[in-house]
């Protein structure tokens, strides 16, 4: 069975650019979500084998969103997107359990590689 990914980016446009890299390799899209808030409900509801989750987001940044979903399942696998130079950042997504990190412009390979690393 492919395994499922929830995308969560407040960008479109990435949100679209992520699901068609997934897309064909065969990956099946659990849902998206704009906004860290979201993130957390459609987690809940679908329970995704991966969330591919952006940083900087409003309501409610990736990195709360990371920790609640965390708090509920602790098996929980994400991995955090954002933009260059957040450093600070990455390492408290990494302390708070994200598996892998990815670097905006995204490269196909670079995603595939850390998706395949944290679900197979």
């Amino acid at each position: 069975m492919a395994k499922s990914i929830l995308i969560c980016d407040d960008a479109a446009f990435m949100r679209m650019m992520i699901k068609d890299i997934l897309t064909k390799s065969g990956y099946e899209i659990a849902g998206e979500a704009e906004n860290g808030a979201k993130a957390v409900e459609k987690y809940n509801e679908t329970k995704p084998d991966l969330v591919l989750m952006d940083i900087t987001m409003p309501e409610k940044d990736g990195i709360q969103a990371l920790k609640e979903i965390k708090a509920g399942d602790p098996s929980a696998a994400v991995i955090m997107c954002s933009a260059m130079g957040q450093q600070a950042m990455v390492i408290e997504a990494i302390q708070s359990g994200a598996k892998d990190f990815i670097v905006k412009p995204f490269q196909a390979e670079r995603v595939l590689e850390a998706v395949k690393k944290v679900v197979g």
